[in-house]
């Protein structure tokens, strides 16, 4: 499969080890891309990460990380798994979470192909969103305040942010649809952001999202009849470790929003699955996988400020 608008020529960290692997043009196994925008110019300047983002240095990144070899795992564990479960060869995206990763590694999955990133913190994905070419597609998969909804949006810009997926309360819809309102005021083609609903499936207070059921349905109800520029797109849960009921339970919740938007069930999205249970996520209907630390390599948190 062709990468869209060409490679992009970076020098990468002489403690990442680059391998040929076939590469995939966005995150999906898929032939048919989305396309989003030019690549980034060869020898786009690098700009400083700000001091409040606590992200990897050059130098710790991670040695010997081979993110070639680490993707092309994934992805065939990803393929087996497809296969297996007989399902259709393109139907699931793989997002390559990079929080508090350097930009080194990013360029080196970008450099395999790999075209959808997911990251959790808004200052960060602005950050590196200035960086990483034109035709990244990214994922914001953490907690976003909707103090931060209009600077993520104006910032990243929707040509580029796919998909806000932890969207659980009318009030940042409410303020991700007037950000997207006012960054098409002057656009001469008008776009809508997607995001999905995160819900709580496993019950825990630790975690972010709806309740399953009428809550659910309710809210996505509001929301499609008053944030005009929202696109409903799809669900997404983390679930409890180990306890794969959380998986059956988000799509349960699928058909129900199926029936309130007036879709087919397969026109919505499956979020759910990460590095230790993504297999799994897929034999239970995911599309969408998000998988951090079997491509980057362990994060660490010691720095993060708060």
């Amino acid at each position: 499969m062709a990468i869209i608008g060409g490679r992009l020529a970076f020098a990468a960290a002489a403690s990442i080890s680059l391998r040929t692997t076939t590469a995939f043009s966005t995150g999906y196994l898929s032939s048919s891309p989305r396309i989003v925008g030019p690549a980034q110019p060869i020898g786009h300047p690098q700009r400083a990460i700000p001091t409040n983002i606590a992200m990897s240095t050059t130098s710790d990144a991670g040695a010997q990380v081979d993110i070639a070899s680490n993707i092309s795992s994934v992805r065939q564990r990803m393929e087996d798994a497809i296969s297996s479960n007989d399902r259709p060869a393109e139907s699931v995206r793989l997002v390559a979470v990079s929080k508090t990763k350097p930009l080194e590694l990013l360029q080196a999955a970008y450099e395999t192909g790999q075209r959808v990133f997911g990251e959790n913190y808004a200052q960060e994905l602005m950050t590196k969103s200035k960086e990483m070419p034109e035709d990244v597609s990214w994922h914001f998969i953490g907690p976003l305040q909707s103090n931060k909804a209009a600077p993520l949006v104006k910032t990243v810009g929707l040509n580029k942010l796919a998909c806000i997926e932890t969207v659980s309360t009318l009030k940042l819809a409410a303020k991700l649809n007037r950000a997207v309102e006012t960054l098409n005021e002057d656009a001469e083609e008008k776009k809508k952001l997607g995001i999905y609903i995160q819900v709580n499936t496993s019950g825990e207070e630790s975690k972010s999202g709806v309740t399953p059921g009428g809550e659910v349905s309710d809210l996505v109800k509001k929301i499609s009849e008053e944030c005009p520029w929202i696109s409903i797109d799809g669900l997404m849960t983390i679930g409890a470790p180990g306890d794969y009921s959380c998986f059956d339970t988000l799509s349960s919740c699928r058909d129900e929003v199926s029936a309130v938007l007036g879709k087919d069930s397969n026109e919505l999205e499956l979020s759910m699955g990460m590095s230790g249970d993504f297999e799994v996520a897929i034999a239970r209907g995911a599309t969408s996988v998000r998988v951090g630390s079997t491509i980057f390599g362990e994060r660490d948190y010691s720095n993060l400020k708060k």
